[in-house]
């Protein structure tokens, strides 16, 4: 039987990489693949998906277009991938799960858990509420213990008010342990030169 999967990970887990993968795996195999984002994801272009870590990209659609398909069509997949699924709505969410029930597709999603301010996004939270599976990608810290937070950051540090949806990569972002992002402490490859931040 399909089942609805949520992994899920801090920024660098690897997550839109594995996505490559076992989209890969699957058309090696000559099975049928659909790769999704939403589109509040422009970070690579709307419809492009990419790997920070390693750089390998390949087109993907926008989960809204996909939508809009008939079950015959969408039956035809022998899987559904989803990167930035944080980003989903709850619709969304519970239409993916009609269809690996009804239609018998496997959905996996890949997102991020949590914001910079450690809040649920909309999608993380309802695919945590009805996932059949749910896994976690691991990434670390500076300090070398699991990474579990998404602080943003600027040139004066840690960043902690502002809109919830801000796109950015390395250059706004980091993985740190709750104690470094509750302290603050974005580690010793940045350092404060006259009152700015900047990466050593």
């Amino acid at each position: 039987m399909a089942k609805l999967y949520f992994r899920y990970g801090a920024m660098g887990a690897g997550k839109t990489m594995d996505i490559l993968k076992v989209a890969y795996n699957y058309e090696e195999r000559n099975q049928k693949v659909c790769i999704l984002k939403p589109c509040k994801d422009t970070r690579d272009g709307i419809t492009r998906i990419k790997s920070r870590v390693i750089g390998f990209e390949r087109e993907g659609r926008l989960v809204e277009d996909f939508l809009k398909e008939d079950d015959e069509t969408i039956s035809s997949y022998d899987c559904i991938l989803i990167d930035e699924a944080q980003f989903l709505t709850k619709e969304q969410v519970m239409e993916f799960a009609r269809i690996v029930d009804e239609l018998n597709v496997p959905v996996i999603c890949y997102g991020l858990r949590t914001d910079f301010q450690m809040n649920l996004f909309e999608g993380s939270k309802w695919l945590f509420a009805v996932a059949d599976t749910i896994e976690e990608t691991k990434t670390i810290c500076w300090c070398g213990k699991k990474a579990t937070c998404n602080a943003r950051y600027n040139k004066d540090g840690i960043v902690r008010t502002g809109a919830q949806v801000m796109l950015g990569g390395n250059d706004s972002y980091i993985s740190l342990c709750r104690k470094h992002f509750m302290e603050g402490n974005l580690g010793p490859g940045f350092k404060k030169i006259g009152g700015s931040f900047h990466e050593e």
